[in-house]
């Protein structure tokens, strides 16, 4: 276990060591929520254009579920029960961290909800895009650049993130399963009002 946290340690130092004026400022708005509000627009405007109003917003609906859930076990459940401190609360590494304007984050780190729920959105897209047999795992780079930016501010070790990424992809798992029996019973329901206008 000591070997792995010194691993995990050394990695961390590794990408936070990289750092350049430049990439500090990249990575910083790279990791506000906020700046992504425009892709999360495209997302919910991509599937309704694809699936049309009912099933787009079912779908947003997923969405939101599942980077709901995964907010909630990563930051409201498994950081306050693993207790890890981030690299920024460290005393071991105090010194060794570069801090970007200032931040530090919360006191816990384990598991990243950047990670989660950036891995939950992109996975539960990806899977209900390719219902319409395209391809939606391009969603994937805005994982990863979220996933690097928290630790090369360093507020998350790479362990942290792929905790993370399990808990996201877990997620979206369940909401996919789930989501396909509701898409299923509205198809059915609507199969049998057709059929009984019909008649």
């Amino acid at each position: 276990m000591n070997k792995l946290i010194e691993i995990d340690q050394s990695w961390l130092l590794a990408i936070n060591g990289a750092h350049t004026p430049w990439l500090d400022q990249l990575f910083w708005w790279i990791s506000q929520a906020w700046i992504w509000i425009p892709l999360y627009a495209l997302l919910i405007g991509l599937l309704i254009w694809q699936f049309g109003w009912k099933k787009g917003l079912l779908c947003t609906l997923a969405l939101i579920a599942a980077v709901g859930l995964s907010d909630y076990i990563s930051s409201g459940i498994i950081k306050h029960l693993v207790c890890r401190p981030r690299p920024t609360h460290e005393p071991a590494l105090a010194g060794l961290v570069h801090i970007v304007n200032g931040y530090t984050g919360g006191q816990f780190g384990f598991v990243s909800s950047h990670a989660a729920n950036t891995s939950a959105l992109a996975v539960l897209f990806a899977l209900i895009w390719q219902q319409k047999n395209n391809h939606g795992w391009w969603l994937l780079a805005y994982v990863v650049l979220n996933c690097y930016s928290r630790m090369y501010l360093g507020v998350h070790y790479p362990g942290d993130i792929l905790g993370g990424l399990l808990v996201g992809t877990a997620m979206a798992l369940v909401v996919y399963a789930v989501y396909r029996r509701v898409d299923c019973k509205l198809h059915a329901d609507d199969g049998d009002a057709v059929q009984l206008g019909g008649s």
